[in-house]
């Protein structure tokens, strides 16, 4: 059997993403920030501007599932950056920021403005804007789901 891994569409735009994620957690480690992903910024941004909420509404903030939700604020309360208490019933948690993420909220409000625009500076560089693409990607899929196009060619 050929290894299939060794030819990969995908492969390329994780990496792309893997390597500006890291160049943006390299901004973190220049400053002294321990703990802290570019993948956590969001959720402190909302924590910050909105006060302490439960993981679901934390969830529903950002769009993202309660069970990915839970497992990221377990990741940020080991790194220090929030911490959870009980919530209005005993299936919930709330979640609050740390004097630890507190301190550094500016930083990581500035540095998101800060991506941003290296970000419209790099598509004014391309030939085609990278959010057309995503724009694309997302009619084409709303015309057929990624799921069925993978559930089509395994028939």
């Amino acid at each position: 059997m050929e290894d299939p891994t060794e030819q990969s569409l995908w492969r390329p735009l994780h990496e792309l993403l893997a390597r500006l994620d890291a160049e943006i957690g390299q901004i973190y480690t220049e400053r002294d920030i321990t703990g802290l992903k570019p993948t956590y910024v969001r959720e402190l941004l909302q924590l910050h501007l909105k006060g302490p909420m439960t993981i679901t509404e934390l969830a529903d903030a950002i769009g993202r599932t309660h069970s990915a939700l839970s497992q990221k604020v377990a990741a940020m309360r080991t790194a220090g950056l929030v911490r959870t208490v009980p919530g209005a019933d005993a299936r919930s948690k709330q979640v609050t920021l740390t004097a630890k993420s507190k301190k550094v909220v500016e930083l990581l409000a500035a540095e998101w403005r800060a991506t941003e625009a290296v970000l419209a500076e790099l598509e004014a560089e391309l030939p085609y804007p990278m959010t057309q693409v995503v724009r694309d990607v997302e009619e084409a899929l709303a015309r057929k789901s990624f799921h069925d196009r993978i559930a089509e060619k395994l028939q």
